[in-house]
């Protein structure tokens, strides 16, 4: 299967001759992701590949939410459930070891031999490593303008208005209430108000 993926320079030996390592873009399962690196990154140490495959990345930002009581939480989310990213040298060590780990597919965008992944795809996926690292996050609200929603708590609890802006730094809402007749601006967190058919 191997002869296949023979460049013109190689077809004599039948190996695969790329010298530098270069990014290339890796299917996997979805859900699996981070199975799928700590498979390759177990199997690349037993093979001692580590000269020639440099890194297994996956691509995830930080998202805070809060839950139900207010409490916040930081979670991962995958930018690109599917895909991981490997820093390597292909060659035939290299490429059997990819195709032969648990949970991985074919490289993607090609058909035979793989191709290193685009410049401009490469600089978009890495851009959020510096995210991954820091600690400011944004936050996830279930809320968009204009959405009819009910206030749980404080002393407007129980009073319902429409949502006027969302601020998904702080994690806060804007709900327009009416007091003597006139739309009123409220600033709540997010948690503090419910949809106003009392779904979540």
């Amino acid at each position: 299967m191997a002869s296949q993926f023979e460049n013109e320079d190689s077809e004599q030996n039948g190996e695969l001759s790329d010298q530098t390592p270069q990014w290339y873009i890796l299917k996997c399962q979805v859900n699996r992701e981070d199975r799928v690196k700590r498979e390759l990154d177990r199997r690349i140490q037993l093979a001692n590949l580590g000269d020639v495959i440099e890194e297994v990345y996956v691509p995830v930002e930080r998202v805070k939410e809060f839950g139900k009581n207010g409490k916040q939480r930081e979670v991962k989310r995958k930018l690109y459930p599917g895909y991981i990213l490997v820093k390597m040298i292909l060659n035939n060590d290299t490429w059997f070891l990819m195709r032969e780990t648990n949970g991985v597919g074919d490289f993607a965008g090609t058909s035979g031999k793989p191709m290193p992944a685009r410049e401009e795809d490469v600089k978009r996926l890495l851009s959020f490593r510096g995210e991954q690292e820091a600690v400011k996050t944004r936050v996830e609200i279930p809320y968009v303008v204009d959405d009819h929603v009910k206030i749980k708590e404080g002393p407007f609890k129980d009073t319902e208005g429409e949502v006027a802006a969302v601020d998904a730094v702080a994690g806060m809402v804007t709900v327009n209430v009416k007091m003597f007749g006139k739309d009123t601006p409220v600033q709540l967190e997010y948690w503090q108000v419910e949809k106003a058919n009392g779904e979540n």
